[in-house]
């Protein structure tokens, strides 16, 4: 379903913690599962009943669920929880850098011999969770990132068809302005939000063999690095955002980026494939933002290093702590299965990731972004995930630093240096 997708370099493996299928269900088993599913929206209802589903086949399996925003999830609840030895049985994981790190730390759970029939179901981008070759967890969502639109402003504002170069963006901005439409909602308060624009930045002014040999070696010395600070400061000059974007969280809020484009209070979001359910999530009316919703893939450079049909993208997953019982395994199987994939699905809340699902895709912004992402010659994982958290909070910290008028392109760059010589 998707293109290949790079996977940041791998220098760690992890013992095989593998327990005898004889051993599984003959004991109470209570496993702690944390997601990051917006409270009240229909992922958070969908895996209540996965749990429920998968415990009325098991019955000697008890879950028992937290639903943690994603921002606080990633950055600070399992990190605390791993490095104070009493991290959950199941949680969320994002592969790359982020995976070795903490297989590295010995954190995670071997899952490779008990996997093999779903990681053959998933195809390449069950990569992404491997480890030299060792799997250590399955995701349940991959598609790329693109920009979120009203349709019905853009008809006001007489632009006639999505914009395929950056240069029809910035006529975009220009004509939404005319109308005192907010072209772009951003929601710097959470970071990463605002730096995926310095990623994409980067996507088009970087050779795919740059971003490859970057991802893997933490080698940012290529001068395309500074020239997406220098391109995404010129354009934060053109003032596309809304008023205090520094401050404006990302998802999840009526108030939040995600919210002014549900709520018909700007014109377009960069974000991934699963904005569709948290878009609902903050919509005072779901019909209306319904019809005027639509996506289109992150706008083409012209005369730019980058391939323009690559595209930056990545996913959900699980992984399982080190000392999980071998249910958690079976749990995370049961969620990669055809048939919870294909529910998933319906949710509209993502892509899912085992052939066949897509079948459950009824969301017409969604299919698009199927589309998209089978057509990417080049898949990029969001570098922050794909250079690990270290690399991945400085780099993150100077970009939100150019938003904010305070950091430079080249400061972005010297302390992503920095960060990987540690």
């Amino acid at each position: 379903m998707t293109s290949a997708l790079v996977v940041a370099g791998c220098n760690s493996g992890g013992d095989d913690e593998a327990s005898s299928e004889s051993e599984l269900y003959k004991n109470p088993v209570t496993l702690t599962w944390w997601h990051n599913a917006p409270q009240d929206g229909p992922g958070k209802v969908y895996w209540e009943k996965v749990a429920k589903d998968f415990s009325a086949l098991h019955p000697t399996v008890k879950i028992e669920i937290e639903a943690i925003e994603t921002n606080q999830l990633q950055r600070t609840r399992i990190p605390a929880a791993l490095l104070s030895n009493d991290p959950p049985d199941v949680f969320m994981s994002w592969g790359g850098g982020e995976l070795v790190e903490q297989v590295e730390a010995d954190y995670l759970k071997d899952i490779t011999d008990q996997t093999k029939t779903e990681v053959a179901n998933i195809g390449s981008a069950a990569e992404i969770w491997q480890v030299d070759g060792k799997q250590y967890g399955l995701p349940f969502r991959m598609g790329i990132e693109g920009i979120w639109y009203n349709k019905d402003m853009f008809a006001q504002a007489g632009i006639s068809a999505p914009p395929t170069t950056f240069e029809e963006l910035n006529a975009a901005v220009t004509k939404l302005k005319a109308i005192n439409v907010t072209p772009i909602a951003v929601g710097a308060g959470d970071k990463w939000p605002a730096a995926h624009w310095w990623y994409n930045f980067a996507l088009r002014a970087c050779s795919v063999d740059t971003l490859k040999k970057a991802s893997k070696d933490k080698v940012f010395d290529d001068p395309c690095f500074v020239k997406a600070g220098q391109d995404l400061k010129a354009f934060i000059d053109t003032k596309p955002f809304q008023n205090n974007f520094i401050a404006t969280p990302g998802q999840n809020d009526p108030t939040s980026a995600n919210g002014l484009l549900a709520n018909g209070k700007a014109a377009m979001e960069l974000m991934g494939d699963w904005n569709r359910g948290t878009l609902d999530n903050v919509a005072t009316d779901k019909a209306k933002l319904a019809k005027f919703l639509g996506w289109f893939p992150v706008p083409a450079i012209s005369g730019s290093a980058g391939d323009p049909k690559a595209a930056l993208g990545g996913g959900d997953g699980f992984a399982c702590a080190k000392k999980a019982p071998a249910e958690c395994v079976e749990f995370l199987k049961y969620i990669a299965s055809p048939e919870v994939q294909k529910g998933y699905a319906e949710t509209g809340t993502g892509l899912p990731v085992v052939k066949g699902s897509e079948a459950g895709i009824k969301d017409p912004a969604l299919k698009a972004i199927l589309q998209a992402t089978s057509e990417a010659s080049y898949v990029q994982l969001w570098l922050d995930t794909a250079y690990g958290s270290t690399v991945g909070t400085a780099m993150n910290d100077g970009i939100v630093g150019i938003f904010s008028g305070k950091g430079t392109p080249e400061k972005v760059v010297a302390g992503m240096k920095a960060a990987a010589s540690k």
